[in-house]
């Protein structure tokens, strides 16, 4: 998805010029039943488990036993809702938990750290897992995620020598990485197979936790390489397994907008995901197809929600990188010193593509043409920054660089979705 910082997914070019109708790949019969569900069985049982653990904290004084539980809980309504502030409790409960633990501080240190990747806080992520990697403890669990925090700060060399440190052939966590790993490297071939393998792995030991986080992002990967059915059975897979899957639906909300530009389908999609989940970015996906259809209006009033609701302090730097798109356009300045910081906080392609483009909208081209050459071209593989240094070399005049790029970016064209591939079209 366009909106998604790290996913949604290259593929094989659905030419909206064809005189061929293109046979549909989603059924509404597939999901309906998941659409109208009411049962809300993640929420619900995060809820009861926040209940439960909460009273029995309550009860004992020290609270070490009941922290970790009840912090976990906390994560589980986060992801259930999108509300930022169940990730802040559960922030605070690991850092009493952290401070208090005299056997498990490196548990707690993990859960920390999981804790802050997902509020982007990559840098703070780092240093917690550095720092407790030194003492006595479980290295293997410890160094899956320090290949993770090295990808997300762009340490490639550093996440490279950890991925050796954790090879073990067979081993689930190894192979998500390895398939993490090969997609970042551009062989996509390559993070398929390894995640299949993984599911092989997940389905072996039928655990439901792993199968649903691989199906969903096997899906990503499977719409990555322009399979865009077989991305729509991953997802229908993952709602077997847990119907109330915010993330599988947005997938196939997804494939209805960008796949079989059916804008009232997958706004029908986003509307019941949203009575659950707050994720203040569905905001940007509906002003995604407003624009598609024509409705400015609509469009500015959806890209307001979301600009009002990340602003809230809470948030920190979540959504720094849609926030940097959208000013570029209105206040390019701000822009700018947004993307500085982004820069500052982890310094990869993604952060320095948006760095450029907040050049070139505030008038530095030049700095953006030096931006792009020295810290994007060859080193990722995102269709995004390659829109962007498209963009760059036009404004600079190299039209001779800018023409195999739009050649590349029109295969990525359900990612892209139709309203920034028609401005790859304008190039």
């Amino acid at each position: 998805m366009k909106y998604t910082y790290y996913t949604m997914l290259l593929c094989l070019v659905l030419s909206c010029t064809s005189k061929t109708a293109e046979k549909s790949v989603i059924s509404a019969e597939d999901y309906n039943s998941y659409l109208e569900n009411t049962a809300h069985e993640s929420l619900k049982t995060a809820t009861e488990s926040k209940e439960f653990w909460s009273q029995r904290l309550a009860a004992d004084t020290s609270g070490v036993g009941e922290i970790g539980p009840l912090s976990g809980a906390y994560t589980s309504l986060f992801d259930a809702t999108g509300n930022v502030q169940d990730l802040k409790e559960a922030e605070i409960l690991i850092r009493k938990g952290l401070a208090i633990s005299a056997n498990d501080k490196e548990g707690f240190a993990r859960s920390l750290a999981h804790n802050l990747i997902a509020q982007h806080r990559f840098k703070e992520a780092r240093e917690v897992l550095e720092q407790y990697y030194s003492g006595p403890s479980n290295k293997k669990d410890t160094e899956y995620m320090l290949f993770d925090v090295y990808m997300e700060n762009g340490e490639y060399e550093k996440a490279d020598t950890y991925l050796g440190k954790i090879k073990a052939n067979g081993d689930y966590n190894y192979l998500i990485r390895l398939a993490k790993w090969s997609d970042f490297k551009g062989d996509l071939d390559a993070a398929i197979k390894y995640m299949e393998k993984a599911k092989d792995v997940a389905e072996s030991r039928n655990s439901s936790p792993l199968m649903i986080w691989t199906y969903s992002n096997l899906g990503d990967f499977y719409g990555h390489a322009g399979r865009i059915e077989d991305a729509y059975n991953m997802y229908l897979k993952t709602l077997e397994l847990q119907p109330d899957n915010a993330y599988a639906k947005r997938g196939i909300a997804w494939i209805a907008y960008a796949s079989e530009k059916d804008t009232e389908e997958a706004n029908r999609i986003l509307d019941s995901i949203m009575v659950q989940h707050k994720a203040p970015d569905y905001y940007l996906l509906k002003a995604e197809m407003a624009e598609y259809n024509g409705n400015t209006s609509e469009a500015t009033a959806f890209t307001n929600k979301f600009v009002t609701a990340v602003s809230q302090p809470q948030y920190g730097a979540m959504y720094n990188a849609y926030l940097i798109e959208i000013y570029s356009e209105e206040d390019p300045q701000r822009a700018l010193e947004m993307a500085k910081q982004e820069v500052a906080n982890r310094a990869t392609p993604e952060t320095y593509h948006l760095l450029a483009l907040a050049q070139l909208k505030a008038g530095n081209e030049k700095e953006a043409l030096q931006t792009i050459q020295d810290h994007v071209v060859g080193k990722t593989f995102e269709p995004m920054a390659a829109y962007h240094t498209a963009l760059v070399y036009k404004a600079n005049g190299m039209e001779k660089e800018v023409a195999p790029l739009k050649e590349d970016l029109l295969t990525a064209e359900f990612e892209l979705g139709p309203v920034l591939t028609q401005k790859v079209r304008q190039l």
